[in-house]
């Protein structure tokens, strides 16, 4: 029997950013029970011996003309793959609103809310002149995802797999969109992250960036850090004033706007912005706790791999991740995530309180082994299968009701 064809369209996928990562390890799953073709601008940490890439060229230029061209380019491509090259999917899948033809789509963000979560922040009159340019072409990026949005997600079809209830409330309230929705929760590889690969990988980690001894990291993942809730982050360490509290931020964003924060705070020389990097491992064993007061995450990944290693965390009620969380016993959920004093209680009580720590790193630990790559990649799998068999079902009745079947 030939394997099922299966088409993945993505702007890009590795392994270094959380939703690509997990985009990325279940290809590497299915590759080995279905013919997967991806379709992407770029394709990195794969092994490309397992998959097919049709590489979709980039356009330069900014981000809202290179994601209309690559919208536009992807459709290009499968349709002359289709069309002359004879190669036809069984299923179309999409993590995001990357086409209108996708049979299953994964919904990590739901970008209408996402827009109202950041109105107040991108008023013009709320920045200087020399942002304006920046802050109207990521507006009108929002907007074109809310108008595609609109387009796809009032649907009955396709099936949405959402990765938290957080998103599956969001799609109805905003679409309306309820049937089919079925929530599917990021895994993690446990074998890159438990307990044991944190520690052994912890003296070299520590040594790397230069931390002392008494140095007690607050570790912060990700891109976007003003809605990863940095800011409250960086005032709650200067609310507490100890000298052993460090933190470190790690991503892409420009750190230039939170300078104000940290110089008014006193916290020069304690807060370092570091590159991601593919293994974020690294990153986790240095730290000591993983602190991410989110205004608004459908499924933050970070925090969920940081409890996989055995470290406490402390996240907010917006995160779709602290659906996992049993709050006080294996994590900590702040119920406001701009509730600064709140939060530095909860960083003085991991400072202070040996026994708290402890215990809510291994319980962390604990409930992290829940939720696997496998688990995910299998749920997953079940919907792939049932999208088959749907398409199946639509072919024969089809078929059953032909001119040439009466």
């Amino acid at each position: 029997m030939p394997k099922p064809r299966i088409a993945i369209v993505s702007p890009f996928i590795d392994k270094r950013h959380g939703t690509e990562r997990i985009v990325a390890e279940g290809i590497e799953r299915l590759s080995s029970e279905c013919e997967i073709h991806v379709y992407s601008n770029r394709v990195e940490d794969l092994d490309l011996k397992k998959i097919t890439w049709h590489r979709v060229p980039r356009l330069p230029g900014p981000h809202l003309f290179g994601y209309m061209w690559w919208f536009l380019a992807n459709h290009l491509w499968r349709w002359y793959d289709r069309h002359f090259r004879n190669l036809v999917p069984e299923m179309v899948y999409s993590p995001g609103i990357n086409c209108f033809d996708a049979d299953a789509i994964c919904v990590h963000v739901v970008f209408a809310r996402l827009l109202e979560s950041v109105r107040e922040e991108m008023r013009l009159s709320n920045n200087p002149v020399s942002a304006w340019p920046q802050i109207i072409h990521r507006r009108v990026y929002y907007r074109l995802i809310q108008f595609l949005e609109g387009r796809v997600y009032p649907k009955s079809d396709p099936p949405l797999a959402v990765v938290s209830r957080n998103v599956a409330k969001h799609l109805d309230h905003y679409y309306g969109r309820t049937n089919q929705v079925c929530v599917v929760y990021k895994g993690f590889d446990l074998s890159r992250f438990n307990p044991h690969v944190r520690a052994s990988l912890r003296p070299g980690a520590r040594e790397a960036v230069g931390l002392a001894k008494n140095d007690f990291v607050l570790l912060l993942i990700g891109n976007g850090w003003k809605n990863k809730g940095l800011p409250c982050l960086l005032k709650s360490v200067g609310l507490l004033r100890d000298s052993r509290l460090v933190v470190f931020v790690a991503g892409q964003d420009n750190p230039a706007p939170y300078q104000a924060v940290i110089d008014r705070n006193q916290l020069g020389g304690r807060v370092h912005f570091l590159p991601p990097r593919p293994d974020v491992e690294f990153f986790y064993a240095a730290a000591d706790a993983y602190v991410s007061p989110s205004i608004e995450d459908a499924f933050a990944l970070p925090p969920a791999e940081a409890m996989a290693c055995g470290l406490p965390v402390i996240t907010s009620r917006n995160n779709g991740g602290s659906e996992m969380i049993s709050h006080g016993s294996d994590g900590v959920i702040l119920e406001d995530p701009e509730d600064v004093r709140t939060l530095a209680e909860w960083i003085r009580k991991l400072l202070d309180n040996t026994d708290f720590y402890n215990s809510l790193a291994a319980n962390a630990a604990r409930t992290a082994q829940k939720f696997t790559s496998e688990n995910s990649t299998s749920d997953m799998e079940v919907l792939f299968e049932q999208v088959r068999l749907g398409r199946r079902k639509r072919r024969s009745s089809q078929r059953e009701g032909s001119p040439a079947n009466k």
